[in-house]
């Protein structure tokens, strides 16, 4: 079969080790009570080969590029019916999945948080996920409060899922290599079902503190609460980094009171 060109514009790197494939695909863990894997991107499949080896798992591929699917078409012709040309970011998970699933893939770099932020949009029925990201956004996601690399993305990740940085990845081991290291991380949701707040104003006061992250919590958050309507708690008076999900939580609980 003919190889599948790698796209500029659609942030294409295949992954050529199969070492490093077998060690992401290892990182699942199906004891989270899940059969159903969707790899994202799979390019010419060298994720997708070790994945379809492994008999506890329901496999679906999906990837926007035509070149590729017609390739693992060829390639996988059991796979009828589970291989997806399609836009990941526009998948319907409810229609496609029953029950919880995992996600896993080598993912686009260029447009990585937007594919976190589908996960989280979906976070009753992605239990997991296990990808390959540039290696800042994988410092970013696992990054714990007080650090610079901790920020918005951190935040709401790590309310719904624990977040590990399993291993960082060198540009060799990919065709074109990138020019920037990789990492791979594990998402594991926990057992929140709902915050105990006002989910959407969360949102709002996570955002509204680290866009502004150089000033307190008090003053970042005069576009959402009067100043006046604040209460006397300390953590107002920290910047956005340093502040905990269960402290966003909490700040989050005291604008809903003052705001009424």
């Amino acid at each position: 079969m003919t190889l599948v060109r790698a796209k500029k514009h659609l942030g294409q790197h295949f992954l050529t080790d199969k070492n490093i494939a077998t060690k992401i695909v290892d990182s699942l863990r199906p004891e989270n009570r899940y059969t159903q894997v969707l790899e994202v991107g799979p390019g010419m499949g060298i994720l997708s080969d070790i994945l379809l080896e492994r008999p506890e798992y329901e496999v679906s591929l999906i990837d926007i590029d035509t070149e590729s699917y017609e390739f693992l078409q060829k390639k996988y012709p059991e796979l009828a019916g589970r291989l997806i040309n399609a836009d990941f970011l526009e998948m319907d998970f409810a229609a496609r999945f029953t029950g919880p699933f995992a996600i896993i893939g080598n993912f686009p770099y260029n447009i990585s948080s937007q594919i976190l932020f589908k996960v989280l949009d979906s976070r009753q029925q992605v239990v997991e996920v296990v990808g390959m990201f540039q290696k800042e956004v994988a410092e970013r996601c696992a990054a714990k409060a007080g650090s610079k690399e901790y920020g918005i993305l951190s935040v709401f990740l790590q309310a719904y899922y624990k977040v590990e940085y399993l291993f960082t990845v060198k540009a060799g081991v990919f065709n074109p290599p990138p020019k920037v290291l990789s990492a791979v991380i594990r998402l594991t949701r926990n057992e929140v079902a709902n915050l105990d707040c006002d989910e959407k104003l969360f949102w709002q006061v996570v955002k509204a503190g680290f866009n502004q992250r150089r000033k307190t919590l008090r003053n970042a958050l005069s576009s959402i609460i009067n100043k006046e309507k604040m209460t006397d708690e300390p953590l107002l008076n920290l910047r956005a980094e340093r502040l905990t999900v269960a402290d966003f939580v909490k700040i989050t609980q005291q604008v809903t009171v003052g705001r009424q």
